[in-house]
Protein backbone atom coordinates (compact mmCIF):
# COMPACT_ATOMS: atom_id res chain seq x y z
CA UNK A 1 0.00 0.00 0.00
CA UNK A 2 3.01 2.24 0.58
CA UNK A 3 4.15 1.53 -2.52
CA UNK A 4 1.09 2.07 -4.50
CA UNK A 5 1.20 5.81 -2.51
CA UNK A 6 5.10 6.80 -3.63
CA UNK A 7 3.93 5.60 -7.10
CA UNK A 8 1.22 7.87 -7.34
CA UNK A 9 3.26 11.11 -5.75
CA UNK A 10 5.52 10.20 -8.29
CA UNK A 11 3.32 10.25 -11.18
CA UNK A 12 1.44 13.07 -9.93
CA UNK A 13 4.90 15.26 -9.59
CA UNK A 14 5.82 14.54 -12.77
CA UNK A 15 2.67 15.52 -14.28
CA UNK A 16 3.01 19.07 -12.71
CA UNK A 17 6.60 19.20 -13.93
CA UNK A 18 5.40 19.19 -17.33
CA UNK A 19 4.22 23.01 -17.74
CA UNK A 20 6.79 24.61 -19.83
CA UNK A 21 6.75 27.54 -21.13
CA UNK A 22 6.56 27.85 -25.28
CA UNK A 23 7.60 31.32 -27.40
CA UNK A 24 5.86 30.72 -30.53
CA UNK A 25 7.60 32.61 -33.57
CA UNK A 26 4.11 34.32 -35.14
CA UNK A 27 4.07 35.47 -38.42
CA UNK A 28 4.08 39.62 -38.01
CA UNK A 29 1.61 39.77 -41.13
CA UNK A 30 0.43 42.53 -42.91
CA UNK A 31 -1.34 46.14 -41.00
CA UNK A 32 -4.53 46.78 -43.16
CA UNK A 33 -6.54 49.81 -42.20
CA UNK A 34 -9.68 49.03 -40.06
CA UNK A 35 -12.96 51.12 -39.83
CA UNK A 36 -14.99 51.22 -36.94
CA UNK A 37 -18.02 53.42 -37.57
CA UNK A 38 -21.66 53.09 -36.27
CA UNK A 39 -24.06 55.85 -36.51
CA UNK A 40 -27.48 56.11 -34.36
CA UNK A 41 -30.33 57.96 -33.70
CA UNK A 42 -29.17 59.94 -30.51
CA UNK A 43 -28.45 63.17 -30.69
CA UNK A 44 -24.51 64.51 -29.74
CA UNK A 45 -21.07 63.18 -31.37
CA UNK A 46 -21.24 61.00 -33.92
CA UNK A 47 -17.67 58.79 -33.95
CA UNK A 48 -15.86 57.29 -36.58
CA UNK A 49 -12.43 55.18 -35.79
CA UNK A 50 -10.45 54.63 -38.24
CA UNK A 51 -6.78 52.43 -37.36
CA UNK A 52 -4.10 50.59 -39.11
CA UNK A 53 -4.64 46.89 -37.64
CA UNK A 54 -1.38 45.48 -35.26
CA UNK A 55 -0.14 42.25 -34.95
CA UNK A 56 -1.74 39.37 -32.67
CA UNK A 57 1.00 39.88 -29.79
CA UNK A 58 2.07 43.75 -29.99
CA UNK A 59 -0.37 45.41 -27.20
CA UNK A 60 0.70 49.10 -28.08
CA UNK A 61 -1.98 50.75 -29.55
CA UNK A 62 -3.41 50.78 -33.05
CA UNK A 63 -1.80 53.31 -35.08
CA UNK A 64 -4.20 56.42 -35.84
CA UNK A 65 -4.88 57.43 -39.75
CA UNK A 66 -5.74 61.30 -40.05
CA UNK A 67 -5.52 61.56 -43.43
CA UNK A 68 -8.70 60.25 -44.86
CA UNK A 69 -12.01 61.90 -45.97
CA UNK A 70 -15.16 60.32 -44.16
CA UNK A 71 -18.13 61.69 -45.43
CA UNK A 72 -22.18 59.81 -44.24
CA UNK A 73 -24.94 60.23 -46.82
CA UNK A 74 -28.72 59.74 -45.90
CA UNK A 75 -29.57 58.24 -49.23
CA UNK A 76 -33.40 58.41 -48.45
CA UNK A 77 -33.27 62.19 -47.48
CA UNK A 78 -30.77 63.26 -49.72
CA UNK A 79 -28.26 64.92 -47.42
CA UNK A 80 -24.43 64.37 -46.59
CA UNK A 81 -22.42 65.29 -42.71
CA UNK A 82 -18.56 65.34 -43.69
CA UNK A 83 -16.89 64.03 -40.31
CA UNK A 84 -13.74 65.86 -39.76
CA UNK A 85 -10.91 64.37 -37.62
CA UNK A 86 -10.15 65.93 -34.28
CA UNK A 87 -9.06 64.25 -30.95
CA UNK A 88 -8.06 61.21 -32.20
CA UNK A 89 -11.11 60.68 -34.33
CA UNK A 90 -13.65 61.37 -37.05
CA UNK A 91 -16.33 62.80 -35.98
CA UNK A 92 -20.02 65.13 -36.53
CA UNK A 93 -21.60 66.77 -34.09
CA UNK A 94 -25.61 66.03 -34.08
CA UNK A 95 -26.19 67.55 -30.99
CA UNK A 96 -28.58 70.25 -32.08
CA UNK A 97 -30.21 67.65 -34.90
CA UNK A 98 -29.70 63.82 -34.77
CA UNK A 99 -28.94 62.21 -38.19
CA UNK A 100 -29.60 59.28 -37.71
CA UNK A 101 -33.59 58.52 -38.86
CA UNK A 102 -35.58 55.17 -38.35
CA UNK A 103 -35.87 53.70 -42.12
CA UNK A 104 -33.27 55.61 -43.60
CA UNK A 105 -30.76 54.04 -45.76
CA UNK A 106 -27.59 54.97 -45.30
CA UNK A 107 -23.78 55.06 -47.02
CA UNK A 108 -20.41 55.52 -45.66
CA UNK A 109 -17.94 57.16 -48.39
CA UNK A 110 -14.20 57.00 -47.79
CA UNK A 111 -11.39 58.41 -49.46
CA UNK A 112 -7.84 56.98 -48.37
CA UNK A 113 -4.52 57.11 -49.87
CA UNK A 114 -6.49 57.78 -53.64
CA UNK A 115 -8.56 54.87 -53.44
CA UNK A 116 -12.60 54.95 -52.65
CA UNK A 117 -14.13 52.65 -49.82
CA UNK A 118 -18.09 52.31 -49.69
CA UNK A 119 -20.50 50.83 -47.25
CA UNK A 120 -24.20 50.93 -46.52
CA UNK A 121 -26.94 50.15 -43.94
CA UNK A 122 -29.82 51.16 -43.08
CA UNK A 123 -31.96 52.22 -39.74
CA UNK A 124 -34.45 49.65 -38.64
CA UNK A 125 -37.37 50.48 -36.15
CA UNK A 126 -36.44 49.50 -32.06
CA UNK A 127 -39.19 48.98 -29.21
CA UNK A 128 -38.69 50.58 -26.33
CA UNK A 129 -37.54 50.24 -22.40
CA UNK A 130 -40.48 50.22 -20.15
CA UNK A 131 -37.84 49.78 -17.34
CA UNK A 132 -35.59 48.38 -15.00
CA UNK A 133 -35.74 46.98 -11.90
CA UNK A 134 -33.68 46.02 -9.20
CA UNK A 135 -33.28 42.71 -6.47
CA UNK A 136 -31.01 42.64 -4.12
CA UNK A 137 -29.30 39.54 -2.82
CA UNK A 138 -27.34 38.41 -0.32
CA UNK A 139 -24.41 36.12 -0.87
CA UNK A 140 -26.42 33.10 0.00
CA UNK A 141 -29.08 33.83 -2.38
CA UNK A 142 -26.60 33.56 -5.09
CA UNK A 143 -25.20 31.25 -7.24
CA UNK A 144 -21.74 33.20 -7.38
CA UNK A 145 -22.07 34.17 -4.02
CA UNK A 146 -21.73 38.04 -4.84
CA UNK A 147 -23.64 40.10 -3.06
CA UNK A 148 -25.51 43.25 -4.62
CA UNK A 149 -28.11 44.37 -6.51
CA UNK A 150 -28.93 42.43 -9.93
CA UNK A 151 -31.06 44.40 -12.56
CA UNK A 152 -33.42 43.41 -15.09
CA UNK A 153 -34.49 44.87 -18.40
CA UNK A 154 -38.35 45.00 -19.00
CA UNK A 155 -39.27 45.60 -22.46
CA UNK A 156 -41.38 44.00 -25.32
CA UNK A 157 -40.75 43.14 -28.88
CA UNK A 158 -42.78 44.95 -31.41
CA UNK A 159 -45.06 42.82 -33.65
CA UNK A 160 -45.12 42.19 -37.77
CA UNK A 161 -41.78 41.51 -38.60
CA UNK A 162 -38.40 39.97 -37.50
CA UNK A 163 -36.02 42.35 -35.35
CA UNK A 164 -32.57 42.28 -34.12
CA UNK A 165 -31.58 44.00 -31.28
CA UNK A 166 -28.11 44.68 -29.58
CA UNK A 167 -28.56 45.29 -25.62
CA UNK A 168 -25.24 46.83 -24.35
CA UNK A 169 -25.62 48.13 -20.25
CA UNK A 170 -23.57 50.12 -18.35
CA UNK A 171 -22.28 51.06 -15.07
CA UNK A 172 -22.39 54.81 -14.11
CA UNK A 173 -21.63 55.88 -17.38
CA UNK A 174 -21.19 55.06 -21.26
CA UNK A 175 -17.61 55.36 -21.11
CA UNK A 176 -16.92 51.51 -20.70
CA UNK A 177 -19.30 49.00 -21.89
CA UNK A 178 -20.17 46.70 -18.68
CA UNK A 179 -22.62 43.81 -20.93
CA UNK A 180 -23.37 43.20 -24.44
CA UNK A 181 -26.50 41.15 -25.14
CA UNK A 182 -28.06 40.18 -28.69
CA UNK A 183 -31.83 39.11 -29.54
CA UNK A 184 -33.80 37.80 -32.51
CA UNK A 185 -37.65 39.16 -31.34
CA UNK A 186 -36.77 39.40 -27.52
CA UNK A 187 -35.58 35.73 -27.51
CA UNK A 188 -32.48 33.79 -29.15
CA UNK A 189 -33.54 32.34 -32.40
CA UNK A 190 -35.64 33.43 -35.27
CA UNK A 191 -39.09 32.40 -35.66
CA UNK A 192 -39.42 31.51 -31.86
CA UNK A 193 -41.52 34.06 -31.16
CA UNK A 194 -43.26 37.44 -32.17
CA UNK A 195 -44.15 40.59 -30.46
CA UNK A 196 -43.10 38.72 -26.77
CA UNK A 197 -41.88 40.30 -23.89
CA UNK A 198 -38.02 39.52 -23.96
CA UNK A 199 -37.20 36.40 -22.21
CA UNK A 200 -35.31 36.20 -18.61
CA UNK A 201 -31.75 35.14 -19.87
CA UNK A 202 -31.59 38.46 -21.58
CA UNK A 203 -33.68 40.62 -19.61
CA UNK A 204 -30.66 40.17 -16.72
CA UNK A 205 -28.23 39.70 -19.18
CA UNK A 206 -27.68 43.49 -18.33
CA UNK A 207 -25.75 42.43 -14.80
CA UNK A 208 -22.41 41.38 -14.38
CA UNK A 209 -22.84 38.72 -12.10
CA UNK A 210 -19.31 38.66 -10.81
CA UNK A 211 -20.11 42.48 -9.96
CA UNK A 212 -22.94 42.83 -9.32
CA UNK A 213 -24.08 46.84 -8.54
CA UNK A 214 -23.91 48.47 -5.39
CA UNK A 215 -26.00 51.27 -3.92
CA UNK A 216 -25.34 54.63 -5.39
CA UNK A 217 -24.33 53.15 -8.93
CA UNK A 218 -26.24 53.94 -11.81
CA UNK A 219 -27.48 51.05 -14.49
CA UNK A 220 -27.68 52.48 -17.35
CA UNK A 221 -29.06 50.30 -20.96
CA UNK A 222 -28.67 51.09 -24.42
CA UNK A 223 -31.54 48.41 -26.54
CA UNK A 224 -30.33 49.17 -29.80
CA UNK A 225 -31.52 47.89 -33.22
CA UNK A 226 -29.58 46.21 -36.11
CA UNK A 227 -30.16 45.12 -39.40
CA UNK A 228 -29.38 41.27 -39.96
CA UNK A 229 -25.78 41.34 -41.61
CA UNK A 230 -24.73 43.38 -38.93
CA UNK A 231 -26.23 41.09 -36.28
CA UNK A 232 -24.49 38.51 -37.80
CA UNK A 233 -21.04 40.50 -37.63
CA UNK A 234 -21.70 41.39 -34.00
CA UNK A 235 -22.14 38.43 -32.98
CA UNK A 236 -19.39 36.84 -34.69
CA UNK A 237 -17.21 39.96 -32.84
CA UNK A 238 -18.37 38.62 -29.43
CA UNK A 239 -17.99 35.11 -30.37
CA UNK A 240 -14.18 35.62 -31.26
CA UNK A 241 -13.30 38.07 -28.07
CA UNK A 242 -14.89 35.67 -25.71
CA UNK A 243 -13.26 32.40 -26.83
CA UNK A 244 -12.38 30.22 -24.40
CA UNK A 245 -12.55 27.22 -22.97
CA UNK A 246 -12.21 23.53 -23.83
CA UNK A 247 -14.56 23.68 -26.61
CA UNK A 248 -13.83 27.39 -27.24
CA UNK A 249 -14.70 28.43 -31.27
CA UNK A 250 -11.36 28.13 -34.12
CA UNK A 251 -10.50 32.13 -34.24
CA UNK A 252 -11.71 33.24 -37.60
CA UNK A 253 -11.44 36.07 -40.11
CA UNK A 254 -14.22 38.74 -39.04
CA UNK A 255 -15.81 39.83 -42.28
CA UNK A 256 -16.14 43.49 -43.24
CA UNK A 257 -19.20 45.66 -45.25
CA UNK A 258 -16.30 47.68 -46.33
CA UNK A 259 -15.78 47.45 -50.42
CA UNK A 260 -13.11 49.45 -52.16
CA UNK A 261 -14.98 50.80 -55.16
CA UNK A 262 -12.01 52.15 -57.36
CA UNK A 263 -10.93 50.36 -60.30
CA UNK A 264 -8.53 48.26 -60.00
CA UNK A 265 -8.21 49.74 -56.12
CA UNK A 266 -6.28 46.73 -54.49
CA UNK A 267 -6.16 48.17 -50.62
CA UNK A 268 -8.66 46.29 -48.61
CA UNK A 269 -10.33 47.88 -45.30
CA UNK A 270 -11.50 45.74 -42.29
CA UNK A 271 -14.13 46.64 -39.86
CA UNK A 272 -18.02 47.66 -39.91
CA UNK A 273 -20.67 50.27 -40.84
CA UNK A 274 -23.41 50.38 -38.83
CA UNK A 275 -26.56 52.09 -37.86
CA UNK A 276 -29.09 51.80 -34.97
CA UNK A 277 -31.80 53.25 -33.29
CA UNK A 278 -31.67 53.58 -29.94
CA UNK A 279 -33.83 53.32 -26.80
CA UNK A 280 -32.29 54.29 -23.85
CA UNK A 281 -33.00 53.67 -19.71
CA UNK A 282 -31.10 54.17 -16.42
CA UNK A 283 -31.81 53.35 -13.07
CA UNK A 284 -30.20 54.56 -9.47
CA UNK A 285 -29.86 52.17 -7.77
CA UNK A 286 -30.91 53.40 -4.16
Amino acid sequence: MKKLSLLIISALVGLSACEDKIDLDIAQGKSLPVLDAWITTEAGLQKIKFTMSVPFTDNNPAPIINDAAITLFDETAGKSYPFGFKDGMYSYDATSQPIGVVGHAYKLHVEYKGEIFEAYDTIKRVTTIDSITLKYKTKEETMNGKEGFYATMHAKDIEGATDYYWIRSYRNDTLRRLKDNFSIDGSYDEGVSDGATFIIPIAEGITDWNKPFQANEKVIVRLMSVTHRSFDFLRQVDQQVNAGGLFAKVLENVRSNVNNVTPSGKTKILGWFGTSAVSRAEKLVK
